[in-house]
């Protein structure tokens, strides 16, 4: 055979390899459509639709580290528990995560809320907690929230709130512009209870608030059917100078889990904005009958309390807080406390 014949039948075998092979082609098949994440803006900054639905979902939460300090060592710590340590101060660690799902309806927005915490006071000693989850819609709130008797001045000498401020509860709240009001029902399980009564109270608290130019106002009342004891808040504060003037007073007809450390409070601060990033805030308490014998108020004994609350953003989410308060009562040992804090949110 010639060159010219090797070079035919080369040819013609390649031809014949090519197009078995044509034939038995792998075709790639057409990638599938990808839904990506979209941005909701239709509930504020951190919204984002859950893919292959019309709701929107924010995460949230803060990391943070914090020391107490406070003689014979009654530390309270980040699970609200209260132990004996064997020194003068303790640390405990907390990380908070919050889940926010929105979507319209005809009644208005469906909101339902998941807050998870977890607490550490050593690496043994753990608590994970469920910190807050419920349903909101048109006003109504059902589930595990915290009360209007969470709020409280913005520094950390006022001592102006329940005991216990987390409950099951239903509440109706109107909301304006700038007002609002409500009313709920509290299952107080876990409150304090006394004269004889057991842990199986509850009671109806209404809150009023709003603000008017500089200033804004909170009324709010609770009345604790087991104990058959109420109290009442009025808190308001007014942009002066520099800061801003905080004043609280509060009555408590006696002990009850709406308010339980006195018969009378009266509470003030002045909140410095000393730079864009540091606050200042000195504060001051009284407390008339201060303190529960046999479940009362005692009546010989009143107590004052001052201190000084630092608060620095170090960076943006980044922020720390020290704060250090006196206490003197007229019956027993005054006590000087404090703590620091570092947290970072996102």
């Amino acid at each position: 055979m010639n060159i010219k014949m090797m070079l035919i039948s080369s040819a013609a075998a390649l031809s014949a390899f090519s197009g078995a092979q044509a034939a038995d082609a792998i075709v790639a098949a057409e990638p599938e459509a990808v839904e990506y994440v979209r941005v909701c803006d239709a509930y504020g900054t951190g919204y984002f639709y859950i893919p292959g639905t019309e709701t929107c979902l924010k995460v949230s939460g803060y990391i943070r580290t914090q020391l107490n300090v406070s003689p014979n060592a009654d530390i309270t710590a980040g699970n609200g528990t209260t132990r004996t340590n064997r020194s003068d101060w303790d640390m405990y660690t907390r990380g908070q995560v919050q889940f926010t799902a929105k979507s319209d309806t005809e009644y208005g927005p469906l909101t339902g809320v998941i807050v998870l915490q977890t607490n550490a006071d050593n690496a043994s000693s753990q608590a994970a907690i469920l910190d807050s989850a419920y349903i909101d819609i048109a006003g109504f709130r059902a589930g595990l929230f915290y009360s209007w008797w969470d709020d409280g001045l913005s520094g950390e000498t006022d001592d102006i709130g329940s005991p216990v401020t987390l409950h099951n509860s239903i509440r109706y709240q109107y909301e304006a512009s700038d007002f609002y009001a409500g009313i709920s029902v509290d299952e107080l399980e876990d409150s304090p209870y006394y004269n004889g009564e057991t842990s199986n109270n509850f009671g109806v608290a209404v809150g009023i608030g709003g603000k008017a130019g500089a200033f804004t106002y909170q009324v709010t009342a609770g009345y604790d059917t087991d104990n058959e004891a109420g109290a009442v808040r009025a808190m308001g504060t007014v942009a002066i100078g520099p800061g801003t003037l905080g004043l609280a007073a509060i009555y408590s007809s006696d002990p009850n889990a709406y308010y339980n450390k006195a018969e009378w409070v009266f509470a003030a601060e002045y909140a410095i904005k000393a730079t864009d990033k540091l606050k200042i805030t000195p504060g001051v308490q009284y407390y008339g009958n201060y303190g529960i014998v046999a479940g009362e108020f005692n009546d010989n004994n009143d107590a004052w309390k001052v201190g000084l609350t630092v608060d620095y953003q170090i960076v943006d989410n980044l922020y720390a807080k020290a704060t250090v308060n006196y206490t003197d009562p007229d019956q027993g040992n005054d006590v000087t406390s404090g703590f620091f804090r570092l947290q970072r949110a996102f």
